[in-house]
């Protein structure tokens, strides 16, 4: 897209992008012509979520099969009281359609498993993965890697979160954890507990990578973890190392999902 084709209202809009070098109208004609994936629309996808349909990314593709609860709205900003019992992915469309006109989204009410990943991530530039559990992220983390297509990776518990980005020349998320842990050994948020504005940081962290990636533009986070110890207000990074043995993105590595049982430890087969 040229800056030839962004019209009044949208160089009003984006003006502060605009004007920053590095960024410019090529830069948002970029998101504006991006198409992006999150996976759930709930503690990590609804910051993400608002930060890239206020940024002007073009189709946003929202995957979640699951309803506002109320005991969400601490951290799940995107929902509001009114939207308790209705489908996640309709509350935040409808939030994206208030919030820019210009960005056509695009709900799939529908949980993500091995029949449909594929499907889903092959149609999209880049995958931000806001999930909650270990099936999905060794879901999205194959998919996306056999694909080719980049993906951001987020998790939070309690007072910590850690995030990352996958592009394709750095380790994969199999080469960290080349399984799940055993069933019942890490509690969900709903046992626990989580800080309501951790989410929020990782998010916006996992928004921040992507517009990145989008237009080309700094040093993502790609080989690198990043924690965050919100109760310290301390981030760490940690260097990530490709597996040369990985199942995954290892050369001698699987070329399909259907060799994975993504059930218990989500490990590929031998």
């Amino acid at each position: 897209m040229s800056d030839l084709s962004l019209d009044a209202t949208q160089l009003d809009r984006y003006s502060r992008h605009i004007i920053m070098d590095g960024v410019g109208p090529a830069g948002q004609g970029s998101l504006l012509d991006a198409r992006v994936l999150v996976v759930g629309a709930g503690g990590l996808g609804a910051p993400t979520i608002q930060y890239l349909a206020a940024a002007g990314v073009g189709r946003l593709g929202i995957v979640d099969d699951d309803v506002v609860e109320r005991s969400n709205l601490q951290r799940q900003i995107v929902h509001g009281d009114d939207d308790v019992g209705e489908k996640k992915v309709d509350s935040a469309a409808r939030f994206v359609e208030q919030l820019n006109p210009d960005v056509t989204v695009e709900p799939h009410d529908e949980r993500l498993g091995p029949d449909n990943v594929r499907s889903l991530v092959d149609d999209y530039d880049f995958v931000v993965d806001g999930s909650d559990n270990f099936r999905t992220r060794y879901l999205v983390n194959d998919a996306c890697t056999l694909a080719g297509i980049p993906f951001s990776h987020g998790a939070i518990y309690r007072f910590e979160g850690q995030v990352t980005t996958f592009e394709g020349e750095s380790p994969c998320y199999r080469c960290l954890f080349p399984e799940a842990p055993p069933a019942g050994t890490v509690p969900d948020c709903a046992t626990t507990g989580v800080l309501g504005m951790l989410p929020g940081v990782i998010g916006t962290i996992q928004a921040t990578e992507t517009v990145k990636s989008l237009m080309d533009i700094g040093e993502r986070l790609d080989g690198r973890l990043l924690s965050y110890d919100a109760l310290a207000m301390s981030f760490e990074e940690l260097p990530l190392r490709a597996d040369p043995d990985c199942p995954v993105c290892a050369e001698s590595g699987i070329d399909s999902i259907e060799d994975v049982e993504y059930a218990g430890s989500c490990a590929v087969a031998d």
